[in-house]
């Protein structure tokens, strides 16, 4: 049987300088806004974890049916790093990807310390 070739997806991963410490330690600020970056791009949410650390710090990972997105914070250092993925089952979400990872750079104010992107 001769399946035509198939990449799961497009995995981006960011690591931020951010220069407003707040961005960095306001866990539901970073859920309201990828609630709303879901609504904008059509995809679902099947389960969140959020973690708040003693420094305000946390880590959250999205559990998306298309994959996931999950955030790490370190306001200690002024960076955060970040990951997106979504998977390519009915269509291509490379560009989606990309998109979703711009409105995060916006979201946080910040400077791209780090860029990779691993096509799956």
């Amino acid at each position: 049987m001769d399946l035509p070739p198939y990449s799961p997806g497009l995995h981006k991963l960011v690591t931020l300088h951010v220069d407003k410490p707040q961005k960095l330690t306001d866990s539901q600020g970073f859920v309201d806004a990828t609630n709303l970056i879901l609504e904008r791009y059509f995809l679902e949410k099947v389960g969140v974890v959020v973690h708040n650390f003693e420094n305000n710090s946390f880590t959250i990972s999205f559990c998306l049916k298309e994959s996931h997105i999950c955030i790490h914070t370190w306001p200690e250092y002024s960076q955060l790093t970040l990951d997106v993925y979504l998977c390519n089952y009915l269509q291509d979400n490379s560009q989606k990807v990309k998109e979703v990872m711009a409105d995060y750079v916006a979201y946080f104010e910040g400077t791209i310390i780090k860029d990779f992107e691993i096509n799956r």
